[in-house]
Formats: C-alpha cells, structure tokens, sequence
C-alpha cells in the first residue's frame, strides 16, 4: 500500500496555509506517478522527481546544501549522497531522477561516513562564531553538521582559509538591505542561480576556481550596491549560511513568530511571511505557496516596509479651521464629529449632491466597501470614484463592451504556457518584477516577445532576453498601431475563423474585418503615424498571429491615452480574432499598479457602478441593496474625479473625504486639482502621512498600514488574498470603524463586529464573490474570482467555454489623433513611467532607504534633442508645456527615440503633473498622462510652482505642539 503521496501540481493552491514551509530540495515535476521504496517506505510521486524530492514526502529528509526545491537541481555539495540497489556508487539524490520499484537507502553506515567527511571539509575553512552569527539558529550549513553527526574536524581550522582576520575580506554592507560576508560563503552557487533562475537578471557569478572561487557582484564591480542586483531577495533567500542576509536580522535578532499577509505596493498582490519579535518587523519572506508570488519578491516587497513605523506617520486625528492653520490633535470623536458637522452644514445649504468621496487602491476590499457604503448611504448620492478613474477605468470599460466583464482573463501562471508575448505600454521589470521574473522565464525558454513601447524597456534588450521585434511607436499611436496589425491578420487570412464563429458575435465581426481591411489601416498607410517600418508591423502581426499561443499584456501606456478604452477593445479585438481567449498561455491582461486596484472597482467605487460592476439605474440591483441597507439609494450616477473639481471650482460641490490618495500629487494639471481642492469647505483625508493632498484638508484621521490591516486585497489576476495584522493599529482605531462611527454621526448607522463580517456582506450582494468567506480564504489560500456555484473554486482563466456576456463582440476602433499635438514652441513629447525602486507617489517608498537608489525624479531626453538645447547629464532643466512648468535633472539617454522625453512622478517636489493636461479617454475620463507636448531648456533654478510648493510646505503642513509634548 502506497502509504505517501506527491499533491500534484494543479491542486497545490487549494491546500491549507501552513506557516511551515518544508524545502523539498528540489522543483516539483508533473507526470505520470511512479511508485519506489526509500528506506523501506512507499512512496508515489510524479515521473521526473528527485529521489530528494520523493524521499521528503516519506519523512525521510535527505541532508543538502546545494539544494532548494526553488532552483534545479546542482550537485556540488556531495552531501545528499544516497544508495540505490542495483545501482553502482553513491549517487547524488538530487540530481537523480526516480523510476518505478526504486529501492533507496538514504541512511547507511557506508553514507554516514561519507557525509561526515564532506561536512569537516566545509567547516575546515569556515568560522566558527556560531554563537554570535547572525543565522544562529537558522543556519542550513549548523543544520547539516547536526545531522552529520561532526563532532570534529580532522583537517584542524589552520592553514589556507578564508575566514582568517589576515585574509578575511571585508563585510560587503553598501546594499542597505543585507549584507555579504564573504569569510561564511560555502560555494554552493545558491544565490548565483537564484539571480539567475528565479530572478532572470545575471548580477552574480562565481569568480575563480578551485580554492579561489568565490561569489562576486560582477567583473566590473566591487559592492552589491553598484552592481547589477536589484534587491530582490532571491539570494538572500536561497544561502544556506550568514553569507547573505538582512541587516534586520544582524540588528535585531532571529524572529519569534511570523504572519501571513499580503503586499500592499503594485498588482501582483505577492503573499509574504512577517517575521517578527513581538511587533518589530524583523524581515519579510515571500511565501512560497503564495498564488501570485511562489516564493519570490521584489525591493519594495522584501525590504521596503520601514514606511510603517516611520516618523512622518501621523497617528492622532486633527483638524483645523482654515488650511493655512496649524493643524491640532484632537480626539476621535472631536475629528468624526466636526467632519460630520462640517458636512450635513455643507449639505443643508448646497444641496445632498454636494458632498462626495474617494476610495483608495492602496486600502483593503472592506475598507473600500464601507467608504462607498457611506457615500452611498450616508451622504445619500454616488459621488464616489477611485484612482483607477486615473489609471484602469479604460480597461473595465474596454474588456466589459467586448468580453462582458471588467477584469483580465488569465492568472499570472498561465505565461508560463505562452508561445508569442505582446507586451504593450508596460515596463514589468520596473512595475511588476515578480511576474516580469517570470515572464523572463518563459522567454529564455524560449517563447518570442513582441514589445510595442516608445522607450527601449529591458525586456527589448537584456541579459538571455531579445525581444523578436520592438516597435517603437510615437506616443498616442497605440490604436493606429493595433488597426495595423490587425490588417495584416484578416488580409493575410490569418484569422482563427473557427474560433470566431462558434464563440463571437459574426455579425459585429464582419463589421470589424470589413472595417480593419481598408488600405487607409494597412501597415504602409499608417506607418508615419505609428512611427515604426511597415516591415516590423507586418512581422509582428504575422508572429503573434502563427506563433502558437499569444497573450497580451499591457499597463498604463495603453489606458493613459485620448484612446485608452478604444485600444482596450482593440486588443480584445485582436486575441478574439487570433483565437487567443480561453485557455492557458493566452488572453488580454492589464498589469495593474496599485496592490488593489481592482479590488477597489469591484466594491463599487465607480460613481455609475454599485459592487460587481451593476448599474446604479438597474432597479432589481439597486433594491437588492436597499434591502439590504435599509436605506434608499440615487438611481442617477455621481461625479468623476475630474468632474468633482469642476463642480468645486464653480461652487456645486463643496465637501470631499478622501481615503488613502495623493490625488494633489497624482492627478494631472496640478494647478487645476490644487485650487478646486483649496475652493472646498470641508476636506476630509485619511492617510498614514501628511501628505499633498493634506495640506488642503480640514480633517486629518489617521489610516492603518497593511501591517495593521484585516481584511482583503485583489491583484490584477482577480486573485483574492488575505490581509492579516502583524500589528496593532498605530492610531487605536480601524480604518473600517472610524468610516462607520462618521456614516453613524451622518445620520445612517453602520457598525460590524469583525472584517470577516463585511466580507459576508460583500459575498452575499456581489454574484462574483457569493461563494468568499475569511474561513474559505483562510483554509485554500486564495481565490480569484468569480467564485460562486459556476465556479466554487474560483476561476484562475476566464471565458473558456463561451464569454460572460454571451458572444464575443467585436468593435470598431477608429483611430483619432490626440488633441495634445508639438508645435515650434513645444516640439517634444513627454511621457511618464515608473521604476523599479519606487512607487506611485513615492508616499510609501520614499520613507525608506530605497531612495538611495532613485532620489529624485530624473528626465531621460535623447542625445540629438540634448546636444541641440546645450545640455548633458546632471544638467538642470526647465521642462513647460501648455499648462505649467517644472525643472528637473536630465540624464542623456539612448532608451528614448528622438522627440520623446520621459521622467516618473514619484517625488512631489518634482511636479510632473504639474505639466501633464486635462486631455483624457472619451469614455471614462482616464487623463492622458502619456502625450504631453513640451519645450526643455537649461535652467539654474526651481521653477515657479516649485517655490510656491515649498512655500506651502511651509504654511499648511504645521502641526501645534502641546505642551505635554
């Protein structure tokens, strides 16, 4: 009888989490399964597996050093040596596969013997500080000796080593997150090829041989700090030994308990373990069985979670009459009380409509839901929005008019199937490390990318990565070139015709190929407007039409444009018509930015939209929450943002609570958002710091970091995750209980007894999410919705047999150029991304030692358009356009075609938007930060907005002191 068994590979994210976590040694394999006997034990695993990997299920741990179920296996340790009857010598386990009625013997007098001796030549030429090592306690090389049984070492410690104070090198400390201690390095290559297979960037190698050799940054480097890592963790993570690890852990100790929760930066929503003494965060370690993440990280993940305890976090409410007062601590009943007064006053004279608010990305699903919950019930209107109204809200509309559903169709595993990558307006090495990781995976092993990007991106170029073609369009050509590709598909009879007339409508189809088959949209009409040769047009079309499976992923560079939800459509127009929807390795994917963005959408932060995306006119929808709220709810949609501060600036709208966004930082035209901010009566903001947007607020109540948070976010692949508290809440309240105690003192009680609690809410009026519950979440890990009885263990791809709204609709996406054109005096089109060291606003990683490596923002400008203005790298700059003017440090770069600047808008002192327009998508608003028409000159001062910022700083973000403190 088979008495141990592998969970194979499909099942494993429905098992319970389990904080211990068991390294297998090394990767799990699929396959037929396969019975054989370790030390008498049978056991049945997949064709393929190690006899390492097999003899852990039987409880049988075979001793290792240079094995780790996250890396293929190396066999240079010689210590996982095991027997095998029939088979000659004492084979490596790690490296041997396992066959049907292997007979296996891991614990032999003969294998003792032989381990001991490999175990003394280690330690022969390592410290023995045990007791004052950093990993005391957490040491594999500690772990082994014990299991070898050393108890000493024949070759004595003299002689030729590396630990010696005469020869030892120096601890490596430059990176400001770990540190390399070379004297404790084993050699095992573990963090070599973690770089390299987990992470995809090549920084480290193994310098030297025999004796000599040893782990090196690079060549051309003498620290981790300048070479080619990008703090990921991933070494850190794989050493066995003190070699690499956290400075945390070296100033703080080992960890005595540890968490479960998830990351609060982008959208990949990575699940980590907090490791804490008490509640000091010692470290963060990415779970292993984490959906999203399977044991991998990125800087902002791993390391930058100091922004928590940071001494800028502001933990007391306060208000203020005007915003050029200081600001005073009050009590939590004085805030909620005041807000609440300051509110019905404003709503008495002015009117219910108001009053309104906006919902964070960056907050859990509950805490969302009760912020639009008051709105909606309290304030008794749907002015609510959310900062995906800046960012995705083209994607919800796009995918919902040609799908029938708001969301990305696949999970992030499903790239590891994909044939043929259309990238497309997304940097994911910088925004989404993780996922890029693995995308990068795929691509050495040999899939082709196609990378659609007016900046020359890494995944152009990079170490094992070429991308096959780089069209390098010209900002705001996105839909001109996606109408190109698709000629070269139907004209060149490329079309899945199959796929389309069993799952799509044929007559919107026709309607489109007719349309996209016009000369007027050939690769050769369009190929000035794109920017890029008709040839490359052609062959791209061509690859991702032939090339097997092609999926498409696409960030901000597609949404931030005039044309945002037409390009939406015209990508989903372009998967239907590849038959590329359904099924691993394919589908239409927005990489989204924040940790819950599309959490936010789907708890009914639209103004147009209750919870599940549902109309607020749709009477049956709207009286299924009446019901249930017990209140009755405006049929008539509310305010955008953008309409909020026209309705301010006119005097319509004169009260806003905003939740967790920097909208005065974030927002474009930073003049118009500041003023209509500033023309409000009562400006209420809930946050972790005073931030842009704080200085024009009359209420401050603190928020709650993820570290505090209970709760729930949603990542970009529809993945719902569990936020726990590591902590206890620095301000002494909830963000959910102090939205409820404000929505009570409007007039509308709202109280919970537990997150869990609001989650039940949710699930019983959102279909999507019928079937979610903390104690299913806490017993299978995650869930990606819909999860419901169609699909009770959710749905990781979507749209398999037949799409949400019934047959796949086709529609037209008529190319129309920006409004936003150069001209003489502006002849430069500058466009906005990110990096990888920061983060949206900078709020968060801007309170950590990651701004040592991107301490401000910095305008990239191409050689020719430099060399013509007089200027080089490190050189100030004034940047205009139509709107306003800033000055930042340029740096000469290759990465952007002529014609094209770049910078980020991570430092508010910076003022990016101060320069971007109110140009925006025609269907939803969504600001065209990605064209905007400018002029560079040199500049030896700040700019005008720049001194009337610090001038701000210095007025309204005064804090009173009392005397106590």
């Amino acid at each position: 009888m088979t008495l141990h068994q592998e969970i194979p590979l499909d099942l494993r994210n429905l098992r319970a989490p389990a904080l211990s976590e068991i390294d297998r040694g090394t990767p799990a394999k699929n396959g037929a399964l396969v019975t054989l006997s370790i030390d008498g034990v049978p056991v049945t695993v997949p064709e393929g597996t190690s006899v390492m990997r097999a003899a852990s299920f039987a409880e049988r741990p075979i001793p290792k050093l240079c094995a780790t179920d996250s890396l293929e296996a190396w066999g240079s340790c010689r210590l996982c040596l095991v027997e095998i009857e029939g088979v000659k010598g004492t084979p490596a386990s790690c490296t041997t596969p396992v066959r049907e009625g292997m007979v296996v013997h891991t614990q032999t007098a003969r294998l003792e013997k032989l381990r001991r001796g490999v175990m003394e030549l280690y330690i022969s030429d390592h410290p023995l500080d045990c007791l004052t090592c950093p990993t005391n306690g957490d040491c594999e090389l500690q772990d082994m000796a014990g299991v070898a049984g050393l108890r000493e070492v024949r070759y004595g410690m003299k002689g030729a080593n590396h630990f010696d104070e005469g020869v030892k090198a120096p601890i490596d400390t430059s990176n400001p997150y770990f540190q390399f201690d070379a004297s404790k390095c084993i050699v095992c290559s573990r963090c070599v090829r973690a770089c390299d297979e987990v992470q995809g960037t090549f920084a480290l190698t193994i310098e030297g041989r025999g004796f000599a050799s040893k782990v090196s940054p690079g060549i051309l480097t003498d620290d981790f700090f300048s070479s080619d890592c990008v703090s990921c963790g991933a070494c850190v993570q794989a050493c066995p030994t003190a070699t690499l690890v956290e400075k945390s852990l070296v100033e703080t100790g080992t960890p005595t308990r540890s968490v479960l929760t998830t990351c609060a930066y982008c959208g990949v929503g990575c699940s980590f373990k907090a490791e804490l003494q008490g509640e000091t965060v010692v470290r963060m370690t990415p779970w292993k069985n984490g959906g999203a993440n399977e044991g991998h990280s990125c800087v902002k993940g791993r390391f930058a979670f100091g922004y928590a305890t940071h001494k800028d976090r502001q933990t007391e409410p306060m208000l203020r009459e005007a915003i050029t007062d200081p600001w005073r601590k009050v009590s939590w009943d004085e805030a909620i009380a005041f807000a609440a007064a300051r509110f019905k006053a404003i709503q008495a004279e002015h009117g219910k409509d108001s009053i309104g608010g906006i919902t964070s990305s960056r907050c859990t699903n509950e805490e969302v839901y009760v912020v639009q919950k008051m709105i909606r019930a309290a304030f008794r209107n749907n002015n609510v929005d959310t900062c995906a109204r800046v960012c995705h809200s083209p994607t919800g509309y796009g995918l919902k008019q040609t799908f029938g559903t708001s969301a990305g169709t696949q999970d992030f595993k499903s790239v590891d199937q994909a044939d043929v990558i259309l990238l497309i307006g997304s940097n994911p090495t910088d925004a989404h490390p993780v996922f890029a990781s693995r995308m990068k995976q795929r691509l050495r092993q040999g899939a082709r990318i196609i990378v659609a990007d007016p900046r020359r991106i890494d995944l152009v170029r990079s170490p094992h990565i070429q991308a096959a073609h780089h069209i390098q369009l010209r900002p705001g050509a996105n839909v001109a070139m996606m109408n190109a590709l698709a000629h070269v598909i139907v004209t060149e009879n490329l079309v899945d015709e199959a796929f389309v007339a069993e799952r799509c409508d044929t007559v919107e189809f026709d309607r489109w190929r007719a349309f996209v088959a016009e000369e007027r949209n050939s690769p050769e009409a369009l190929t000035e407007v794109i920017g890029a040769p008709a040839e490359t047009l052609r062959a791209a079309a061509r690859l991702f039409a032939t090339g097997g499976n092609g999926a498409i992923y696409y960030g901000l560079g597609v949404t931030e444009h005039s044309q945002g939800s037409t390009m939406v459509m015209a990508m989903a127009n372009l998967a239907m018509a590849t038959g590329n929807i359904g099924r691993d390795g394919v589908g239409v994917n927005p990489l989204r930015g924040q940790n819950n963005v599309q959490g936010s959408c789907d708890m009914g932060s639209f103004p147009h939209e209750l919870p599940g995306y549902r109309h607020v006119s749709d009477s049956a929808t709207r009286h299924l929450f009446e019901a249930d709220w017990g209140v009755a709810l405006d049929e008539e949609p509310g305010l955008r943002i953008p309409n909020m501060f026209a309705a301010a600036l006119d005097g319509s709208y004169r009260g806003m609570f905003v939740q967790g966004e920097d909208i005065a930082q974030s927002d474009p035209n930073t003049a118009h958002v500041t003023a209509a901010l500033s023309a409000l009566d009562c400006l209420v903001v809930m946050d972790l710091f005073l931030n842009e947007t704080a200085a024009f607020a009359h209420v401050f109540l603190p928020g709650s970091s993820f570290l505090e948070k209970d709760g729930t976010f949603t990542n970009a692949e529809r993945r719902i995750n569990r936020v726990r508290p590591v902590m206890r809440e620095k301000s002494g309240m909830s963000e959910t209980e102090a939205v409820c105690r404000l929505s009570t003192a409007m007039g509308y009680p709202m109280r919970y007894e537990s997150t869990g609690e609001i989650m039940d809410e949710i699930a019983r009026l959102t279909p999507t999410f019928a079937g979610v519950s903390f104690e299913r979440l806490d017993a299978v890990g995650s869930l990606q919705w819909p999860v419901n009885a169609d699909y009770p263990d959710g749905a990781p791809i979507m749209h398999i047999d037949g799409f949400v709204r019934g047959k796949g609709r086709f529609m037209i996406t008529e190319y129309v150029p920006t409004p936003e054109r150069t001209n003489r005096f502006y002849p430069l089109i500058l466009t906005t991304g990110r990096i990888l060291s920061q983060y949206n606003v900078g709020a968060q990683t801007r309170r950590t030692e990651n701004s040592a490596w991107h301490p401000e923002d910095i305008l990239e400008i191409h050689p020719h358009d430099a060399e013509e203005r007089g200027i080089t790298s490190g050189d100030r700059v004034s940047i205009g356009s139509r709107i306003g003017t800033t000055t930042l440090t340029a740096e000469v770069s290759t990465r952007m075609p002529q014609g094209v600047v770049h910078t980020t808008f991570h430092h508010p002192l910076s003022g990016a938007n101060v320069i971007t327009t109110d140009n925006s998508d025609w269907a939803t608003n969504c600001p065209e930060y990605k064209v905007t028409a400018v002029q560079i000159t040199r500049s030896n001062q700040p700019s005008a907005w720049q001194e009337e910022r610090a001038e701000i700083g210095r007025s309204n973000f005064r804090v009173a002191v009392t005397a106590a403190e």
